[in-house]
This record gives C-alpha cells, sequence and structure tokens, in this order.
C-alpha cells in the first residue's frame, strides 16, 4: 500500500522565493488549512518513496509530512499510522 497521496496546494511565495503552503486541496474537493509549518528541509519520504522539500505541518490539529518534488506536492500518510 502507498502512503503518498498527490494534492494540490495553494502557497505563499515571499520576497526572496521561499515558498509556505497554505492550503492543501484533495481530489473530492476538499480543502484544508495549514495552521502552522513548523520544520522545512530537503528530506526523503522513506515509507512513501522519493524525495524533495518537507514541510513539517500542523492540519486540524495533527502533524502532517508535505513533499514538494520537481514541482509537485504530495502528503506522506504514514505518519498516521503512528
Amino acid at each position: 500500500m502507498t502512503c503518498k497521496q498527490y494534492v494540490a496546494v495553494d502557497v505563499f511565495v515571499d520576497l526572496e522565493g521561499g515558498l509556505r503552503p497554505t492550503v492543501i486541496h484533495w481530489e473530492d474537493g476538499r480543502r484544508f488549512s495549514i495552521d502552522r509549518v513548523y520544520d522545512v528541509r530537503q528530506a526523503a519520504s522513506l515509507k512513501a518513496g522519493g524525495c524533495g522539500m518537507r514541510y513539517t505541518c500542523r492540519v486540524r490539529n495533527r502533524v502532517v509530512d508535505l513533499f514538494c518534488e520537481d514541482g509537485r506536492w504530495f502528503l506522506d500518510l504514514s505518519r498516521r499510522a503512528q
């Protein structure tokens, strides 16, 4: 079972070109605001596969790992099972 879920993301771009995700859009039309970004770093998604910039975020009081890999965004849903 794959733990990688590709999603559309609204992103704020600052003056230096830094990215901050603000909203996650699911395929079925649901939208989830990102309450806080705790950490941003280059990292691999060991369980879901792939690598890129990992944004550790809080969404509805749940910590999620959101990755930007080659311009595409995905959630590593393996954290959900912990």
